[in-house]
């Protein structure tokens, strides 16, 4: 019988690579082949340090994250590959489309042509991975809503907070600037975003002036950070979800007096007040745009195969000062 293979979360640190039947697309599918995928620092790193809440559902938005995040589960969420075969129903010229889904590390995969995202031509899977997380960041960004003028900071530059210091680089703002403990991550973000990047240590002499804060790190002490940075009314922006960690903050006369909003910013959902006229496929559209304007796929630090994933995994996990964006590489079957 053919088979595939996929990668399994079996426990805290530990992953199986799995054989598994070799899918055939039913009517109003197609068979995608993968051929790259990236790994989330984030949630993705919670879930294999056994930091998710197990209880909680995968993803209440994605089909192909069905279920919880209990062990065993495959997961993952941005891959791109191309259409091997089209189902009974489909219009034969999705084959061979370069297309983008949310789905979990695995060779192959079957799913509608809704749930893909046709990936312009000439565009590299290295750029088309990291369509995920470019969606990410613009919901962060039309969550904080800048203005002209503003004086923004952008805590955590890892990939997410690259892709949201490059966007808001476009906009007219007084001052943005970066913060991130990594020399590496802080000179990818002067060279990549094209801002000034420091070290978290200078934030407790910072003025505090800033209208708008993100606090994209994923370390829940970093919240602090972010209230300490923050000027009378400011926004603070939470995109780092902690998993089981516990934040605790510091809710005392600065932030009290000062009548500071923390704005939790979550890609499933669009902000209520921009509804009326933006849906997330129009999101997606204009990430794909952004995609082959800021072409991200020179903060790739790393290649594996799918065999090797274990590696890979431990190098974000123990290393992450030596890492941007790890993907994992599949041979053509």
């Amino acid at each position: 019988m053919r088979t595939t293979q996929s990668l399994f979360f079996t426990g805290p640190r530990r992953l199986e690579i799995r054989d598994e039947p070799f899918p055939e697309p039913p009517r109003g599918e197609v068979l995608v082949e993968t051929l790259s995928s990236a790994i989330s620092a984030g949630t993705e790193m919670l879930v294999y340090r056994g930091q998710a809440p197990a209880g909680l559902a995968a993803d209440e938005s994605i089909p192909a994250l069905a279920g919880s995040l209990e062990y065993p589960l495959k997961y993952g969420y941005a891959a791109v590959g191309r259409v091997a075969a089209v189902g009974p129903g489909v219009d034969p010229s999705a084959q061979d489309a370069l297309v983008f889904s949310f789905q979990p590390h695995q060779a192959h995969f079957t799913a509608s042509e809704e749930d893909l995202v046709r990936l312009p031509e000439g565009m590299s899977p290295e750029d088309g991975v990291f369509l995920a997380n470019m969606e990410t960041a613009l919901g962060l960004v039309m969550d904080g809503a800048p203005l002209a003028g503003e004086r923004v900071a952008v805590l955590g530059q890892g990939v997410v907070g690259l892709l949201t210091a490059r966007i808001l680089a476009g906009y007219p703002l007084d001052k943005l600037v970066g913060f991130d403990r990594f020399p590496l991550r802080r000179e990818m973000a002067e060279t990549f975003a094209g801002i000034r990047a420091v070290p978290p240590e200078e934030i407790s002499a910072a003025p505090r002036d800033y209208d708008l804060v993100f606090e994209l790190t994923g370390d829940p002490a970093a919240l602090d950070d972010a209230i300490t940075l923050a000027g009378p009314d400011a926004r603070i922006v939470v995109g780092s979800w902690y998993g089981s960690k516990k934040a605790a903050v510091d809710l005392g006369g600065h932030f009290h007096r000062g009548r500071i909003r923390l704005i939790s910013s979550q890609v499933s959902r669009i902000a209520p007040e921009l509804t009326g006229r933006w849906t997330k496929w129009r999101r997606m559209a204009f990430a794909v745009d952004l995609l082959q304007r800021l072409r991200p796929g020179r903060l790739i630090t790393h290649r594996f195969p799918l065999d090797r994933a274990a590696e890979a995994y431990e190098l974000i996990d123990e290393r992450p000062e030596a890492t941007m964006q790890v993907v994992l590489e599949y041979q053509k079957n």
